[in-house]
């Protein structure tokens, strides 16, 4: 008992310098001043740690049967294991009052509040922008529909039905843009990616997105009751392979993640442990681009990609050119003559035909408002109640639509003729 005396009392040695201290052995285990110790530490309310000369003192426990520092047989608490089996709570279930531990919870927002619904709601696409009446091209249509609709009904057919949908063709032939109209037509609330978010200077990043964006979209069909679906645009331009790209890590993984989403499409894990109730909804995946060749071969093979390609044919050119002239007054028939004097062009040439007859009136409009000098401070230091002058659109004719159109002609054909950039490195084919 003295020797347990001696030991309680041991916080008086620090009143002395350390230099005055004698070097201190660990005694064995079996040693009674090793059990005394042991023994005595438990009492102290606040000890100093094992091998700690620093001072610092251990923090008091909250409670003894508080559940959040409660370890299971591996040692591990309540918030480690939580954090581990969900992939965000935040996400999964906000503020929520009997979900997350009340301290948590507050009275701010209220006892069942979704802190991140604003956060969901941004990840998807909303089509307001899309104004006016726009015609979609029956095929088109089609089999963008056929895609969405077996893949939400593929657990009731006795078929092997692809996740994935890839559209391809020609360059500004309106791939994205009718695959777009026929998401607002349906209802569709999609989430859209492009071929710029599959590279990061993060190993796995792009591919962890992937999987996120897929969940989000499984979760406004579970929690909003919409349909979704995931596109990627131009997706050949992130993975494609063009002459000596290099292929990254991140591509890599990419490839992989699209290859499990279209294997296991109900089973997409984040990084957390897997659990029997963590079933994904099945999302139907678009991908648009101009050369699916460049692709990895076992990503588009059939059973995991149903490959489309798409090439208007020239009554859908008609049709749709139409239907963007229509307010502007244009005939059909003169449409008709439009298109073929600008045979073998792309649907967004006659978009930029159109724009490009607004140029002179943008000008006059620019010198009837105080010219160059004063264009910001109209532009951009208005008053908040001040409105900008009126425009006034051109109004459209077919000579117009021609002009504009063998300008933009000319310019296309220069680039192709002139190629500067061979004329700057010219040395370097010697």
């Amino acid at each position: 008992m003295a020797l347990c005396n001696i030991v309680v009392n041991r916080p008086s040695l620090f009143n002395f310098t350390p230099s005055s201290l004698p070097p201190i052995r660990a005694p064995p285990p079996s040693s009674p001043f090793a059990l005394s110790c042991s023994i005595s530490s438990s009492l102290q309310p606040q000890s100093i740690g094992d091998g700690d000369t620093s001072g610092e003192l251990k923090p008091k426990r909250l409670s003894e049967q508080s559940s959040w520092e409660a370890k299971d047989a591996e040692g591990r608490d309540y918030l480690y294991r939580l954090g581990q089996e969900a992939d965000n709570m935040n996400i999964a279930v906000g503020a929520r009052a009997g979900v997350v531990d009340d301290v948590f919870t507050g009275d701010f927002l209220g006892k069942d509040s979704d802190i991140v619904f604003d956060y969901r709601q941004k990840v998807t696409r909303s089509f307001e922008y899309l104004q006016g009446d726009y015609y979609i091209a029956p095929l088109f249509m089609d089999k963008v529909v056929c895609h969405i609709v077996k893949n939400y009904i593929a657990h009731l057919l006795n078929v092997k039905v692809p996740l994935i949908l890839g559209i391809w063709g020609g360059k500004g032939q309106g791939k994205s843009f009718q695959t777009e109209l026929i998401f607002q037509a349906m209802g569709v609330e999609p989430i859209i990616m492009s071929a710029g978010e599959l590279e990061s200077e993060r190993a796995g990043e792009p591919g962890k997105l992937i999987r996120e964006r897929y969940r989000a979209a499984s979760q406004v069909v579970q929690n909003q009751g919409k349909m979704s679906c995931l596109m990627i645009n131009d997706i050949d331009a992130g993975l494609g392979r063009f002459g000596n790209t290099q292929m990254t890590v991140n591509n890599q993984i990419v490839v992989g993640t699209l290859m499990n989403l279209s294997d296991n499409p109900t089973r997409v894990s984040i990084g957390q442990d897997w659990r029997e109730s963590d079933v994904t909804n099945r999302i139907p995946v678009i991908f648009t681009g101009n050369d699916f060749s460049t692709i990895y071969a076992p990503l588009i093979r059939d059973g995991r990609m149903e490959k489309f390609y798409w090439q208007p044919m020239h009554e859908d050119i008609v049709n749709i050119v139409h239907r963007m002239y229509e307010k502007d007054g244009i005939s059909r028939k003169e449409v008709v003559h439009v298109v073929d004097i600008f045979p073998n062009q792309a649907l967004d040439f006659y978009g930029a035909l159109r724009s490009r007859t607004y140029d002179r009136s943008i000008l006059k409009w620019v010198e009837d408002n105080g010219g160059l000098e004063d264009l910001g401070k109209k532009l951009l230091k208005r008053r908040k109640d001040e409105k900008l002058p009126v425009f006034t659109p051109p109004k459209q004719t077919l000579e117009a639509l021609l002009e504009s159109g063998y300008s933009l002609l000319k310019e296309q054909q220069l680039i192709m003729e002139t190629k500067l950039s061979k004329e700057y490195m010219k040395n370097i084919d010697g």
